[in-house]
């Protein structure tokens, strides 16, 4: 068994925000992680991108804090901090020297709980200005770029939560109201929708005693209660969309429905994806680069969530001259064989070895094990996961690789997203 014993100390505090401290006196810094249970999924219709709009909001002032004075207040005292939005939450995350520890706090503080009164229709019209700019270098005049929007709008429901991207639309950034964003902060943003995680020089009575201090005085809000979506079965038959357009090279992206994060047969399933393209020796490497020659490169990813479904996806790039349909054809006879056969020996020590590097090498960070430990409290319940989930990959077999598979990665279960390139005569024309 792995031995991964990272000190975990968890308190709630009476208005519901949840601390969790790991202590870690290797060097002088403390990771201050804030996880909000709230991200594109809980965005009604109409309303897409709200939760990210207001991770922007969230460096525009608060009550005491002037615009743009969180990045400078802790940049001064030599800090890296950001903030990122995902399907299911919103995080926001500085690592500081220990001696800047009351001043973050204090910064993160009066923006979760004040940050209203600065939210003003001259903030919103910016932000949403510098959102809808984002949208565009990001995804839509990049190549590409809408590749994730399309996965997602491919392979989920259109009514399912995870069918619309965490940008959102133009329409619905436009449409937003000052009334729809104090709306939004109210619903989702209060302590008992929070996890507060501190990793690094800093013991748990003090951390307890200066989450207390600072956010001790927040009141909860009054949390919306929706079920999870029921577990999503598998794609019923292909699903086919074509991008063309001006790219580099053709490039296919074959996606399957994959189970919840966390549970045995999401690692099964991510194992499997591993095998197949995950790493520099995977099967589909192996026979579209180095045999046929018809792929510039494979890449692949499974991607753990929480509401009723999961998501892996095959990319292959495509050789100039050579025929996406055949590269296609490819990967779905080696999934087909791969489902007959599953892992061999060598291959499942070599993607679970893979795994416990990657996982060791991210917890010897304090940044990303104050994020690990925030994602898993707050979407799992179960911060400790960090400690065993290397344990778990450990003890998938490889038989339980291959029935995983042949549930959730058959072909037939397949949604593919090409993105071709434009003959130069058609564009031309």
């Amino acid at each position: 068994m792995t031995s991964i014993a990272y000190p975990i100390v968890e308190r709630t505090l009476p208005n519901g925000l949840r601390v969790i401290v790991s202590e870690d006196h290797a060097v002088p810094n403390v990771a201050v992680n804030l996880w909000v249970g709230v991200g594109s999924r809980h965005e009604a219709p109409g309303r897409t991108g709200l939760a990210h709009l207001f991770e922007h909001l969230m460096f525009q002032g608060s009550r005491n804090v002037a615009s743009g004075e969180h990045f400078s207040a802790l940049m001064n005292e030599g800090a890296r901090l950001n903030a990122t939005t995902w399907f299911d939450r919103t995080n926001y995350f500085e690592t500081i020297p220990v001696g800047a520890l009351d001043l973050a706090l204090w910064l993160e503080a009066d923006r979760h709980g004040y940050l209203l009164d600065a939210v003003t229709q001259e903030n919103l019209d910016n932000q949403r200005d510098v959102v809808k700019e984002e949208k565009r270098q990001r995804y839509d005049n990049v190549p590409y770029g809408q590749a994730l929007i399309d996965i997602y709008a491919t392979v989920f429901p259109e009514d399912h939560p995870y069918h619309h991207p965490t940008i959102g639309s133009m329409e619905d950034l436009d449409a937003a109201t000052l009334e729809d964003v104090h709306a939004f902060y109210r619903a989702h943003y209060g302590p008992n929708n929070t996890v507060l995680t501190l990793v690094g020089d800093i013991s748990p009575e003090q951390g307890f005693a200066a989450a207390e201090q600072y956010f001790g005085a927040l009141q909860p809000i009054e949390l919306q209660h929706r079920e999870r979506v029921p577990q999503l079965s598998p794609i019923a038959e292909p699903v086919r969309l074509d991008r063309p357009g001006d790219v580099p090279n053709d490039r296919i992206y074959v996606s399957f429905r994959l189970p919840v994060d966390t549970t045995p047969e999401y690692h099964a399933c991510s194992i499997a994806v591993d095998v197949m393209s995950g790493l520099a020796s995977s099967r589909l490497m192996r026979r579209l680069v180095r045999t046929d020659e018809t792929a510039t490169s494979v890449a692949g990813w499974a991607m753990g969530l929480v509401d009723g479904v999961g998501l892996g996806t095959i990319t292959v790039d495509i050789a100039a001259g050579a025929d996406p349909e055949q590269a296609e054809a490819t990967v779905c006879e080696e999934l087909e064989r791969f489902l007959a056969e599953g892992p061999d020996e060598g291959e499942l020590e070599s993607v679970i070895a893979d795994t416990e590097r990657s996982w060791l090498s991210a917890l010897a960070s304090l940044e990303e094990r104050a994020d690990h430990l925030s994602h898993h409290a707050l979407l799992t319940g179960d911060p400790s996961y960090v400690n065993t989930f290397v344990d778990r990959v450990k003890s998938v077999t490889a038989e339980q690789v291959r029935e995983a598979a042949a549930t959730w990665l058959d072909p037939e279960a397949r949604a593919v997203v090409r993105y071709l390139a434009e003959d130069e005569a058609e564009v031309a024309a």
